[in-house]
């Protein structure tokens, strides 16, 4: 292993998890925002509750997974491309699915 490669890779990890994890509390602070501006009351704590209405169920489900599926995408790529510029290549398992 050359010299500092574990230590880019360690870095890497950690990076992109903390990016990753501050990118879905961002977007779930946001849209827990969004759906109370909308429907005037707090989302559903556990949509899976027999309780809460079917509809608002999936309509938080769809809504939040999809957001904070994005919001992590977007703070990896964000990591990545810090990640390039620092080492002048991207990060090990970056590699894209076209090449």
């Amino acid at each position: 292993m050359a010299k500092g490669k574990g230590k880019n890779s360690r870095g890497w990890s950690a990076a992109n998890t903390i990016s990753a994890i501050a990118g879905a509390a961002l977007a779930k602070q946001v849209l827990t925002a969004l759906w109370r501006a909308s429907t005037g009351k707090r989302p559903p704590a556990n949509p899976a509750h027999p309780d809460v209405a079917m509809r608002e169920a999936v309509a938080w489900a769809v809504l939040s997974g999809t957001a904070i599926g994005v919001a992590r995408m977007l703070a990896s790529r964000g990591a990545a491309d810090y990640y390039r510029r620092s080492y002048g290549h991207l990060p090990r398992g970056m590699e894209r699915d076209d090449a």
